[in-house]
């Protein structure tokens, strides 16, 4: 990937909207206020049948607007969309996001000047505006096991910002709710896989860059304030679904070492003693969903292999191009939270990432 130039790149702020009125009129004024001068602001609306459309032409005529006729999903709506936008750079923005000022440069000057294929800003929370949020906080990290967690979030602990992650760094994954990414690799990698649906599909992405070599980061010098749960409750049977049965998709896509069988067994137990909890806490829809996750895995196993031959290939194929392990975590997130009580992300042994 070519660096792109320093003089006035391109920048699309993205947002997909599905009858989201309520979060438009919310959100999208800070969004315009502290975009404008420095990026075209677009909406993609993903066949909503609210009166988005029409309250977005009458406020925000500039913005541009792409209809979808049918919701595509997180991850169709927006590899849809952005065919239709001309940009170096996207950014792909929750609709349930208030931005702050100076929030895009530094963002863009970072990925230009250390060459990072995508990035986030720091994500706090929009309901408890000290605290790190549950969708990316100050940047994602993997574990052996496939246990996705952030600086600044673990599981349900979430820190304060003290300003402990102010510091630009590279990390595994960045947050969906707010990510950057140069155009050119959205469009080398393919985009989102449409299989997820939606929820991990952006780590999804990162992986597959991270495979061919290339850099993720977080800003510490950019700051949103993220609701979160605006479309689907936090802990809905439908989200616990697609986490449980994409994460498993992810893992046979893109880990691409030999030890990939004895992670998928370490995997499934795990899974199972979650759904036990869940039916021992009296949440059969819980349960169920866990259930239907890897039903759904077996049914669509040896689809997600051929994609990561696929993968494996073309990652392979780019020469002097080494898969990038930056962000992997060598240990168990699970045993280190609850045997070990390692409850933030500077407790966890830094020795034990990869870099």
């Amino acid at each position: 990937m070519t660096k792109p130039t320093q003089s006035a790149p391109r920048v699309a702020v993205v947002i997909l909207n599905w009858n989201g009125r309520h979060h438009l009129e919310t959100y999208l004024p800070s969004v315009v206020e502290h975009s404008k001068e420095h990026a075209e602001i677009v909406v993609i609306d993903n066949g909503s049948s609210d009166d988005s459309k029409v309250w977005l032409g009458e406020h925000y005529p500039d913005a541009h607007l792409i209809e979808l006729q049918e919701n595509m999903g997180f991850a169709g709506g927006y590899n849809a969309g952005l065919k239709e936008i001309s940009a170096d750079f996207f950014v792909l923005l929750n609709s349930d996001v208030r931005t702050t000022p100076n929030w895009i440069l530094p963002v863009i000057d970072m990925m230009q000047n250390e060459v990072y294929a995508a990035c986030q800003p720091l994500i706090r929370n929009e309901t408890d505006p000290e605290l790190f949020e549950y969708a990316g906080a100050a940047g994602g990290f993997i574990d052996r096991d496939g246990f996705t967690f952030c600086a600044g979030r673990i599981f349900e602990v979430f820190e304060t910002d003290h300003g402990q992650y102010n510091s630009n760094r590279e990390v595994f994954w960045a947050s969906g709710a707010a990510l950057f990414i140069q155009a050119d690799a959205w469009y080398e990698v393919g985009g989102l896989d449409e299989d997820f649906f939606a929820h991990m599909e952006e780590i999804d992405l990162c992986w597959r860059l991270k495979n061919r070599g290339y850099k993720i980061g977080v800003c510490g010098q950019s700051i949103v304030y993220h609701l979160g749960g605006g479309t689907l409750q936090k802990i809905s049977p439908f989200k616990s679904y697609l986490n449980f049965r994409n994460n498993l998709y992810m893992l046979v896509k893109n880990n691409h070492q030999r030890a990939l069988y004895p992670m998928l067994l370490r995997r499934m137990a795990l899974d199972g003693i979650a759904a036990l909890k869940f039916l021992m806490e009296g949440s059969t829809a819980l349960f169920a969903a866990v259930w239907k996750a890897h039903r759904d895995f077996r049914a669509n196993f040896d689809v997600m292999k051929k994609r990561r031959e696929e993968e494996f290939k073309e990652c392979h194929s780019i020469e002097g191009r080494l898969s990038n392990r930056t962000g992997r975590y060598k240990g168990s997130i699970i045993f280190d939270y609850f045997i070990r009580r390692k409850h933030t992300f500077r407790q966890l042994n830094p020795d034990r990432f990869c870099k």
